[in-house]
């Protein structure tokens, strides 16, 4: 059995999934589409189609895609308060995707109808509080996300958060934000977290469907180049810094109102993923981006990532760059 093996052979996602290696892609609307979840379930991880914004025909159109290009188990990240959700439910439960992954809002009334199809349900949760909640009401495993994650974000680190929501529960905890390489698989694995989620990185790869402007960009921001706006109107967005953002900033010190920034970010997103515009568009990316330099295909970027994180919680030294 190889080390890599090894090191994941006993991890209760990997058994529960049926995957190889704890590593999820980030349910990113128009961004984790079919040609990217099925290179990461196919590479070892577990692929996640975001589905925010999908109409339930293009969720099915998707989903069926993903199963052309592999056999492999892969999940659905649901948007709980999307106009959709009723009519994007139903759909996940015909087509028995393997997990649901849900934010923006409540999962408890979905659990028992997901569980009852034999699908696992991973809340993403920002909180300690809303882990123990999403465990009572029947959850499977538990998404950890800290502040430094790309789009809606919470208030604590993923560095803080981790650990204690790691203590709180008993069901496996997947730890996001603020990982790109192995090191931080690494570091995660110590927090206690059995695997992990990232979104950021797996954008500046070969199969993300996304523009080279947007990719660009984040192989050019460094530790700084992002900033959240709305947490005036508690709704708060981690982006790439760019003229959009500083028209938020305005908005907030200005104290406009959540219709104000709602009518501004309209169709931001779809214009920085499909577009390439890096000015109006609204770049959500993560504080990782300015560790991320290349944009690789996603097999080889996760085959170094358990390869640094063998070697280094196999008592590797420490190292200054990923790669032992």
């Amino acid at each position: 059995m190889s080390q890599e093996t090894n090191l994941f052979g006993e991890n209760r996602i990997c058994s529960a999934l049926g995957i190889t290696y704890p590593i999820f892609l980030g349910g990113m609307a128009h961004v984790s589409r079919a040609q990217l979840v099925a290179a990461v379930s196919a590479a070892g991880g577990f692929g996640i189609i975001g589905s925010g914004g999908m109409t339930p025909e293009v969720l099915s159109q998707e989903i069926a895609e993903v199963r052309q290009r592999t056999d492999l188990p892969f999940g659905v990240n649901l948007m709980l308060m999307d106009a959709n959700i009723e009519a994007q439910l139903e759909v996940v439960l015909k087509e028995r995707v393997t997990m649901v992954a849900t934010g923006a809002g409540n999962p408890a009334p979905y659990i028992p109808r997901l569980k009852s199809a034999g699908i696992k349900v991973f809340p993403v949760v920002p909180a300690v509080s809303l882990a123990r909640r999403v465990e009572r009401a029947g959850a499977d495993g538990i998404i950890a996300e800290g502040t430094e994650s790309g789009g809606h974000v919470g208030e604590v680190t993923t560095m803080v958060l981790v650990p204690q929501v790691v203590d709180a529960v008993s069901i496996p905890v997947v730890a996001a934000g603020g990982i790109a390489d192995g090191r931080g698989l690494a570091a995660a694995i110590m927090l206690g977290a059995e695997g992990i989620q990232m979104g950021t990185r797996f954008l500046a790869t070969e199969e993300a469907l996304v523009h080279d402007n947007f990719k660009h960009a984040i192989l050019g921001a460094n530790e700084r180049g992002t900033i959240v706006t709305g947490r005036s109107i508690g709704a708060p967005v981690r982006t790439l810094t760019n003229k959009m953002t500083k028209q938020f900033a305005r908005y907030e010190e200005e104290n406009r109102t959540r219709d104000e920034f709602e009518t501004l970010a309209v169709g931001g997103l779809r214009r920085a993923v499909y577009d390439g515009d890096i000015d109006t568009g609204s770049l959500m990316a993560g504080q990782i981006s300015g560790m991320i330099d290349k944009i690789e295909p996603v097999d080889s970027l996760i085959a170094r990532m358990v390869a640094t994180a063998a070697h280094l919680l196999s008592g590797g030294r420490p190292l200054s760059k990923e790669g032992p």
